[in-house]
C-alpha cells in the first residue's frame, strides 16, 4: 500500500532541507516551507543553479524566526520581520512579489557565506502575496511554481538502477516522498488523499542542474548526473521529468507512515518516447 516514506520542508528557498515527521498542509504548501528567500541586492532570487554553496547552509526553526549556519561562521539568528519592516520587491521566475526585508545583519552574513551580495526576505501572507494561474488559481510560497512536490522511492530506485553511481532522493528536493507504489506510477495519479488532506496532481516536474549538486557538500560529484541518465528515458518537450507537482484541495496534517489513497487515476501525464 502506498504510504509516506519521508517529509521535507525548506524554510529558506534553495538552502538545506529539514526532515520532519509531520507537517500541516496549507493551501500554499507545507507550513513553513519556502517562506524565506535569498536574493541579490536587486531583489532577484538566488538558487543552487548558480550558487551550489547554498545547499550547505543549514536551517533550523526557532521561536520567532530562524537559525542559519554553515559550520564555519557564527550562526545567524534572524527574527521574523515585523509588519512595519521595510518591504522589497522580489523577483522569482518572472513573478514580482512584495516581501519584508530581514535586515542588514542577515544580508551581511549571507553575503559573506555565499561570496555574493545578498538580501534575505520573508513572505508574510502567502494567501495573497503570490497567486498563480497555471493549473487553476492558487496561492504559492517562494516555491518554483506549485505548493508541493511529490516523489516516489520506486521511481528513484529505477533511475538508480540505470546509473553507475546512485543518487539520494534529497537531490530532487521533494516535500512528500511516497513508498509502496510501482515505478513511475505517479505519472497516472490525478488525485490522492492522505488522511484529511487531498491533493490534485497537476503536472510532472521538470528538473534542472540542482539535481547534480550534492546537498551535503555543495559540490557536483558527477558532472551532468543524474540529469544525463534521466534524460535517456524521461525527456519530453517540456523538460526532463522526475516527481509530480501538486495542488491542495483539502488542508490538514500529514505524517510519515500515513497511507496514501489514490482517489483518481488517468493515463500517463507524460508523452514519453518509446524505449
Amino acid at each position: 500500500m502506498p504510504h509516506i516514506h519521508s517529509l521535507y520542508v525548506y524554510p529558506v528557498k534553495s538552502l538545506h532541507r529539514c526532515a520532519v515527521r509531520s507537517f500541516r498542509v496549507d493551501p500554499w504548501g507545507p507550513r513553513g516551507d519556502r517562506r524565506w528567500i535569498v536574493t541579490d541586492v536587486n531583489g532577484k532570487f538566488l538558487t543552487q543553479r548558480h550558487h551550489p554553496r547554498m545547499a550547505t547552509l543549514m536551517v533550523r526553526a526557532m521561536a520567532g524566526g530562524l537559525v542559519i549556519g554553515n559550520g564555519r561562521m557564527e550562526n545567524l539568528c534572524v527574527a521574523f520581520p515585523s509588519p512595519d519592516a521595510p518591504v522589497m520587491g522580489v523577483e522569482v521566475w518572472g513573478d514580482r512579489v512584495q516581501a519584508h526585508d530581514a535586515g542588514e545583519d542577515a544580508a551581511a552574513w549571507l553575503s559573506q557565506a555565499l561570496g555574493h551580495g545578498c538580501r534575505l526576505a520573508f513572505m508574510r501572507d502567502p494567501r495573497s502575496a503570490r497567486v498563480k494561474d497555471a493549473a487553476g488559481i492558487y496561492p504559492v510560497s517562494f516555491a518554483d511554481g506549485f505548493p508541493l512536490l511529490l516523489a516516489a522511492t520506486s521511481s528513484l530506485a529505477d533511475l538508480n538502477g540505470r546509473m553507475k553511481h546512485p543518487v539520494p532522493m534529497e537531490r530532487f528536493r521533494p516535500n512528500v516522498v511516497i513508498a509502496g507504489s510501482e515505478p513511475w506510477e505517479e505519472d497516472t495519479w490525478r488525485r490522492i488523499r492522505i488522511g484529511a488532506v487531498e491533493l490534485s496532481v497537476a503536472k510532472a516536474c521538470s528538473r534542472c542542474n540542482v539535481t547534480t549538486v550534492d546537498q551535503e557538500t555543495g559540490e557536483v560529484p558527477q558532472k551532468g548526473e543524474p540529469l544525463r541518465t534521466l534524460a535517456g528515458f524521461r525527456r519530453v518537450p517540456d523538460g526532463i521529468m522526475f516527481g509530480q507537482n501538486a495542488l491542495v484541495r483539502h488542508e490538514g496534517i500529514i505524517a510519515v507512515g500515513d497511507e496514501v489513497v489514490i482517489v483518481e487515476r488517468g493515463s500517463s501525464n507524460l508523452e514519453l518516447p518509446a524505449s
